[in-house]
C-alpha cells in the first residue's frame, strides 16, 4: 500500500511538540542565560546614573586658583550657614575616584575644638581638603611641615587659618600668662606659642581680651605662614593665598581677617 505524504499541518503540530518537549535542563540554562543579561545591562544602566548624580566626583572639577578655591569654600559656607547643604563629594564614585590619589584644593589650620569640623563648616567632602587642627590653631614644626605639605606637594592653592568664637586653649593661655601660672604637661607649649598674641591683647586693653587674643592669633598664623620660607614664593608668584578667618559658634559665619584673594 503507498504511503500518503504526511500533511504539512500534521508536520507543524509535531515540531511544536517537540520544541514543547526541549529537556528541562537546557530551558533552564537558557533561561539563567537571559536573566545574566539583563542583570548586566541593568548594572551599566545604574552605573551610568550613578556617574551622572555625582557630578562633583568627575575628575577636573577641582578649583585651580586661590580664588576660585576661596569661593568655593565661601560658598560652601553660606550653604552651611543657611542650612542648605548639599554633602558633595560624599559617595562610593568619589570614593573609588580617590583611591589611587588626591589633590585638595584648600588646607585648613583650625583649632582642635569639637564645634568647629572644617569639613562641616565648609559643606565639603572626600578629597577637597587638607585638614590640621591645634589648640588655639598654635604652630610648631610639624604643624607647619603639615600646612606646607599640600601647597608644596600638590599645588594646593589656598591655606585657611581658622580661629573661633569663645576659644578654650586661647581662654587657658590668657589666664596662664596672666597669672603666670604655667599650665600643666604639654599644655604649657600651647601657652608659648600663644604668647604673642597674649601680648597684643593687652597693648590693645580691650573690653574682651581673650576675644581680642583669639583674633590676633589667627592674624598672626596666618602671616607666619605667609612669610615662612617655602611658602612666601608661592605667594609672590600668586600660586597660594594664605587667608585668615574667624568662625562664629552662635552664627555659624565664617569671617575673614585677612589676606582674601583678589
Amino acid at each position: 500500500m503507498t504511503s500518503l505524504p504526511a500533511s504539512p499541518h500534521v508536520i507543524d503540530a509535531s515540531q511544536r511538540w517537540a520544541a514543547h518537549r526541549e529537556p528541562p535542563a537546557r530551558r533552564t540554562l537558557l533561561t539563567a542565560a537571559a536573566s545574566l543579561a539583563a542583570a548586566w545591562l541593568a548594572g551599566c544602566s545604574s552605573a551610568g546614573l550613578r556617574t551622572e548624580a555625582a557630578p562633583a566626583s568627575r575628575p577636573g572639577s577641582t578649583p585651580g586658583t586661590p580664588k576660585a578655591a576661596y569661593q568655593r569654600l565661601m560658598e560652601g559656607n553660606r550653604r552651611w550657614v543657611a542650612n542648605e547643604l548639599q554633602h558633595p563629594d560624599r559617595d562610593p564614585t568619589r570614593r573609588e575616584l580617590l583611591a589611587t590619589g588626591q589633590q585638595p584644593y584648600a588646607a585648613v589650620l583650625s583649632c582642635i575644638d569639637s564645634r568647629v569640623p572644617p569639613e562641616l563648616v565648609f559643606d565639603t567632602g572626600l578629597g577637597d581638603l587638607f585638614v590640621m587642627r591645634s589648640g588655639g590653631t598654635a604652630l610648631g614644626p610639624v604643624v607647619t611641615g603639615s600646612v606646607e605639605y599640600g601647597p608644596m606637594t600638590s599645588g594646593t592653592p589656598l591655606i585657611v587659618v581658622l580661629g573661633h568664637q569663645r576659644c578654650g586653649a586661647v581662654a587657658a593661655a590668657y589666664k596662664a600668662l596672666r597669672d603666670d601660672e604655667p599650665l600643666p604637661g604639654n599644655l604649657q607649649a600651647i601657652t608659648h606659642a600663644l604668647r604673642p598674641a597674649y601680648e597684643q591683647a593687652v597693648r590693645e586693653r580691650s573690653a574682651d581680651p581673650i576675644e581680642t587674643m583669639a583674633r590676633a592669633q589667627v592674624k598672626l598664623t596666618a602671616n607666619a605662614l605667609r612669610g615662612n620660607r617655602d611658602l612666601a614664593p608661592l605667594v609672590a608668584k600668586g600660586d597660594l593665598a594664605v587667608v585668615s578667618a574667624y568662625y562664629s559658634l552662635d552664627t555659624g559665619q565664617v569671617e575673614i581677617l585677612n589676606g582674601a584673594p583678589a
